[in-house]
């Protein structure tokens, strides 16, 4: 496989997984709506930032194993 081949394919996953992650967030957002349908968009949005930092298991992000720092 050459450079160029392997680029578009990594920009392919990166695409798929950008994707994926916006319609995990729409369909929350919609679920929200439906359990709070008097709450406004900033009420919405609040929770959605709330669900995307504090969600059980993902507090360290989503990768399994133990957090470590990253040294560069």
């Amino acid at each position: 496989m050459d450079d160029q081949h392997g680029a578009e394919e990594v920009a392919a996953k990166l695409r798929t997984a950008l994707e994926m992650f916006g319609l995990g967030e729409s369909i929350m957002r919609q679920k929200l709506r439906r359990t709070y349908p008097n709450a406004s968009e900033a009420e919405i949005e609040a929770k959605v930032w709330a669900w995307l930092s504090e969600r059980p298991g993902a507090e360290h992000g989503d990768a399994p194993g133990r957090r470590r720092d990253l040294v560069r």
